[in-house]
C-alpha cells in the first residue's frame, strides 16, 4: 500500500502534465494514468471519511453517555437505613449506648421506657434520672432536674428518657456527642381522645366539658393558654419538643420548628406501627431484635376507648393543627425509611419480632395475656391508675422455673414507675442515715 509520502510525490508529475493542456485538445497518453489516480483517490478518500463518521460517532456516543449520566438524581442517602438484600449479613457496627428518647404523652412511649431501662440495666449504663419521675414537666427541660447532677462534676450519662419538655441546650448539657435522639409521635386525633380520658382531672379545660366532643365543638369556650394543665388539651405533642403549642399555624413557622426537630433527632417513630417502629430503631441503634422485643405497658382498658365521629375527627385535626402537621411530616418520613429498610425484609423482621413476643408471653405471664389493675396479684407490678382510664397490666406465670427467667419476666412487665425506683435504689444505694451515697 503506498503511503501518503508516496502519493505526494506521484501527484506531482500529473499536476505539471495537467498544466499544460491547452483547452480544446485531447492527450490520450494521460487518461489509463488519470484514471488509476481518481480510482485510488475515491477509494482512500471513502476510507479517509468513513473513519472520521465512525470516530464522530464514538464520540458523540460517549459524550451522551456522560450527559445522562450527569442528569441521574442525586443518590447521596439522605436516610439513616440503607437497604440490604436478602441473605447479606449486617455491616459490623458497635451497638449505641448513648440514647436521648423524648418521652411523648400517650403514645406507647411507656413501653419503649421499658426497652430503654432494660437495655441499660443489663449492660451497666448510667441513666440521667429525675428527681421525681419527671424532669419538671411541664416546664422545659434543665440540667437542675437530673437528681444529684453537679456542673462542677464529669459524669457520663449514657441514658436518658423520662418524660421532659425538651430544650436541646440543656439536654446537651449532659449528654455526649454522637448521643442518638429519637422520639414517638402519634396521630393526634387518637392522642386527643387518650389525653382526655386521662387527663381530664388535670386539664382545666377538660375539666369544664363533659366529654371531647363537647370540649372540641367549642374549645375557645372552655380553653385559656394559661390555665393549668391546658397543655394537655392542645397540640400536646408540640408543646412536648418544646414549642409553643399556641403558635399561630403559619407555613413559614411550622417549616421551621419541623426543620428544627428534623436537624435534632435521628429517629422519628410513629405510635401506630409500633412493631415497624422497633425494627427500624434496633437497625439505627445497631441492636438485635432480642433489645426491642417488650410487652405493652401503660395502656387503656378497651372499654375506655370511645370512638369518635367524623365530625370530631376533623375537628380535632383542626384544634391541633400544629400537632396534625408534625405527625404528617414525620409520617413521610417514617415510610420513606421504611422502603429503603426493604418491605420484605421489614416484613420479615417484624414477623420475627412478634414470634419472640408470642414465645415470651407464653413463658412469662399467666394465661399469655393482659388483666385489668384488680386482678393483679402482686402490688409491686400493679400499674398506676389516673384520671379516667383503666391501665393494664400483668401476672407472671408462677410456674417460672428459674430465677434468671423471672428476672427476665419482671423487667418486662415492670411499671415505669417500679421500675425507675428500682433503677434509683440501685444507682443511689441509701446509707445508714438516709442519704444518698452520691448526693456530695
Amino acid at each position: 500500500m503506498e503511503t501518503s509520502a508516496h502519493r505526494a510525490v506521484s501527484l506531482q508529475p500529473l499536476l505539471e502534465g495537467l498544466s499544460e493542456l491547452r483547452p480544446g485538445t485531447f492527450q490520450p497518453v494521460l487518461k489509463p494514468r488519470l484514471l488509476q489516480w481518481c480510482t485510488l483517490s475515491v477509494l482512500w478518500m471513502t476510507v479517509v471519511i468513513l473513519m472520521a463518521i465512525g470516530l464522530a460517532i464514538q464520540t458523540l456516543g460517549i459524550a451522551d453517555k456522560k450527559r445522562v449520566t450527569s442528569s441521574q438524581p442525586d443518590q447521596t442517602p439522605v436516610l439513616s437505613v440503607i437497604p440490604q438484600d436478602e441473605g447479606v449479613p449486617r455491616k459490623p457496627c458497635q451497638p449505641k449506648t448513648h440514647v436521648m428518647f423524648l418521652k411523648t404523652h400517650k403514645t406507647a412511649s411507656s413501653t419503649i421506657l421499658n426497652i430503654l431501662y432494660r437495655f441499660g440495666e443489663a449492660r451497666n449504663l448510667t441513666f440521667a434520672l429525675p428527681n421525681s419521675y419527671q424532669f419538671g414537666y411541664p416546664f422545659l427541660f434543665s440540667t437542675r432536674k437530673i437528681k444529684f447532677y453537679s456542673p462542677l462534676k464529669t459524669q457520663e450519662y449514657h441514658i436518658i428518657c423520662n418524660h421532659m419538655r425538651f430544650f436541646r441546650p440543656q439536654v446537651e448539657k449532659v449528654m455526649a456527642k454522637g448521643t442518638f435522639y429519637f422520639s414517638i409521635l402519634r396521630n393526634p386525633v387518637t392522642l386527643a381522645e387518650s389525653a382526655f380520658t386521662y387527663y381530664k382531672g388535670s386539664s382545666m379545660a377538660f375539666k369544664k366539658v363533659e366529654s371531647l366532643e363537647q370540649f372540641l365543638s367549642e374549645p375557645w369556650r372552655y380553653y385559656a393558654a394559661r390555665e393549668r394543665g391546658n397543655q394537655y388539651a392542645r397540640n400536646l405533642m408540640w408543646f412536648d419538643f418544646g414549642f409553643d403549642h399556641n403558635a399561630n399555624d403559619t407555613q413559614d413557622y411550622v417549616e421551621l420548628v419541623l426543620k428544627e426537630i428534623g436537624s435534632t433527632f435521628h429517629l422519628i417513630l410513629l405510635a401506630e406501627y409500633f412493631d415497624e417502629s422497633m425494627v427500624l430503631l434496633k437497625e439505627a441503634l445497631c441492636w438485635e431484635l432480642d433489645d426491642v422485643v417488650s410487652f405493652k405497658l401503660n395502656f387503656r382498658s378497651n372499654i375506655t376507648v370511645r370512638r369518635l365521629s367524623d365530625e370530631t375527627v376533623e375537628r380535632a385535626k383542626a384544634w391541633n393543627s400544629l400537632d396534625w402537621k408534625l405527625y404528617a411530616h414525620f409520617n413521610r418520613t417514617f415510610w420513606r425509611r421504611v422502603e429503603a429498610y426493604g418491605p420484605q425484609r421489614m416484613s420479615s423482621d417484624v414477623l420475627a419480632l412478634r414470634e419472640k413476643r408470642r414465645r415470651l408471653k407464653d413463658l412469662c405471664l399467666q394465661g399469655s395475656r393482659p388483666v385489668e389493675a384488680s386482678q393483679i396479684q402482686d402490688k409491686n407490678i400493679k400499674p398506676f391508675q389516673y384520671g379516667r382510664a383503666q391501665i393494664m397490666g400483668y401476672n407472671l406465670n408462677p410456674n417460672l422455673d428459674s430465677s434468671s427467667s423471672r428476672e427476665k419476666c419482671l423487667r418486662m412487665v415492670m411499671p415505669e414507675l417500679q421500675y425507675k425506683d428500682m433503677l434509683d435504689a440501685k444507682l443511689f444505694p441509701l446509707t445508714s442515715t438516709g442519704k444518698s451515697l452520691h448526693a456530695s
